[in-house]
């Protein structure tokens, strides 16, 4: 697959991110982004041979930059990762509908560059293809106290309802599996997930996975990156 990474003022041809499984260790990266004041979206690529295949792994990493876009996308670019694309001022969902990725016929993860996460990614995906690969797949976890959330209603894995007030027993951690290409044939553009999601939730095509992740955090100031450097010694 080619993906080009865009810089702002020019293109370039993108490569395979095979020697590179990670960016960076976690506390580091988390570091780097709360001292530039990000807040982006991360896009990773599943590639996907067979459910059996022993060898499953994370081929590509694809990074969205807004705000203090440049500062990120210079750090990115020496990473190596496998495309970079400006979504500033844009909204969360806008990159679905507006960028490359909108004709892209595979499952990919979403996540965002405030989580810091412990997951397996081989039962996701297992379980993705399990629940015959819906348009979006949300995976959850239990509500953490003071770290606010879209709480789930669901039944039998397809989303009912989500709540910012309403309490369940599981909300959204910001990850998820969709198809773009799939979404864009069926749902109109918009720039945001909240109401892509209601979109989703009424054409039965917003599930939630079974799997959870190992441990999961969000940081949005000094005090959770002080208590996530407790959970992930």
């Amino acid at each position: 697959m080619l993906i080009y990474r865009f810089d702002f003022s020019e293109s370039r041809k993108s490569f395979q991110f095979k020697n590179h499984h990670k960016i960076g260790s976690i506390i580091t990266q988390t570091n780097r982004f709360k001292e530039w004041d990000i807040d982006e979206i991360v896009l990773i690529d599943i590639t996907h041979q067979t459910v059996t295949d022993k060898k499953k792994y994370i081929n590509f990493v694809h990074i969205s930059v807004g705000y203090k876009g440049p500062i990120l996308a210079k750090h990115l670019i020496e990473e190596k990762v496998s495309s970079i694309i400006n979504t500033d001022k844009k909204g969360n969902s806008w990159w679905i509908f507006n960028s490359i990725f909108k004709s892209f016929n595979s499952p990919i993860y979403v996540l965002t560059c405030d989580n810091v996460t412990n997951i397996d990614f081989k039962k996701l995906e297992k379980d993705y293809y399990k629940k015959g690969q819906p348009l979006c797949m949300l995976i959850p976890t239990k509500p953490i106290k003071g770290l606010a959330g879209d709480f789930i209603f669901k039944k039998k894995n397809i989303v009912k309802k989500l709540s910012r007030t309403q309490k369940s027993d599981i909300y959204c951690t910001g990850i998820q599996i969709l198809n773009p290409k799939k979404i864009n044939d069926k749902i109109k553009p918009t720039d945001d997930f909240n109401i892509l999601w209601k979109k989703l939730i009424k054409i039965r095509q917003l599930y939630v996975s079974d799997v959870m992740p190992k441990k999961w955090y969000t940081v949005d100031n000094l005090d959770n990156l002080k208590k996530l450097k407790k959970i992930f010694k």
